[in-house]
């Protein structure tokens, strides 16, 4: 079950959600976004995790999708700070790996050698 209540204010809009966002709760959500934007759009979009209490793959997907369109996240638990971590890490994109062997200065170096033997 979710419950989701609307802070509309002068800055921003906040949805609070409380329980479960998972399986037909991530489209509930959804529809409820969709519904209140279109009547009453705002500048700043908001998602109050604290009182989730479960988040499976489909929450996580549709909230990433939600750091995408430039959402801003409030979370206060080790659950949800860890959601919105991994999202946002997400976001940025895998890290750059080393170059292998050291750089172009190891590789250098290697050839030089295997060409005096």
């Amino acid at each position: 079950m979710l419950r989701i209540t609307v802070h509309d204010n002068a800055e921003s809009l906040t949805f609070q959600l409380e329980g479960r966002l998972a399986g037909p709760w991530v489209r509930e959500a959804e529809e409820c976004r969709q519904r209140t934007l279109a009547v009453r759009p705002r500048p700043a979009l908001r998602f109050d995790l604290a009182g989730l209490t479960f988040i499976d793959d489909a929450g996580k997907a549709y909230l990433a999708a939600m750091h995408r369109r430039g959402a801003e996240f409030v979370a206060a638990d080790c659950l949800t700070k860890a959601v919105v971590a991994e999202i946002t890490k997400a976001a940025l994109g895998p890290p750059a790996s080393p170059p292998v062997g050291g750089g172009q200065g190891g590789r250098r170096g290697a050839k030089a050698k295997a060409k005096r033997n």
